[in-house]
């Protein structure tokens, strides 16, 4: 069960003017692949904008204090922003946190295709995705 860093996702009211702030001012480039696919009918219906330093995203996303609730959750992602890690084993991540007594939302692939997302807090309560992407998946 490998972990890497992913994304570091900012919740904002202003996606347009973050993206040309990252871009302009930090160099930060749209990626070309691994964007998330967004399941605006199923999860989180917010705009989203992506840039990359070439390793690490920055997901720039509409804040939306309502989200966990619409899709039955109660870890919200996107209501004050998130750090997100990917892992080979999703399963194995999910036994390890129950082992843990670390309660979780399991948003499963609602919000974005082919990555199946859990959602937990650190103990200042800082939210953590991880995520396992589908073989195949965009």
């Amino acid at each position: 069960m490998k972990l890497t860093l992913h994304h570091v996702n900012l919740a904002t009211d202003r996606v347009g003017e973050m993206a040309v702030f990252y871009r302009d001012v930090l160099g930060l480039e749209v990626p070309e692949c691994d964007v998330p696919v967004l399941e605006k009918e199923r999860g989180y219906s917010g705009d989203v904008a992506f840039v990359t330093d070439g390793r690490i995203q920055t997901h720039l996303a509409r804040r939306d204090p309502q989200a966990g609730f619409r899709a039955g959750q109660i870890v919200n992602p996107v209501a004050s922003g998130h750090i997100a890690y990917r892992t080979d084993d999703i399963a194995t991540f999910r036994a390890h946190l129950e082992a843990q007594g670390i309660p979780y939302s399991d948003w499963g692939n609602r919000a974005v295709a082919g990555w199946h997302q859990i959602f937990f807090y650190d103990p200042d309560d800082n939210v953590i995705e991880v995520h396992q992407k589908a073989d195949g998946a965009p």
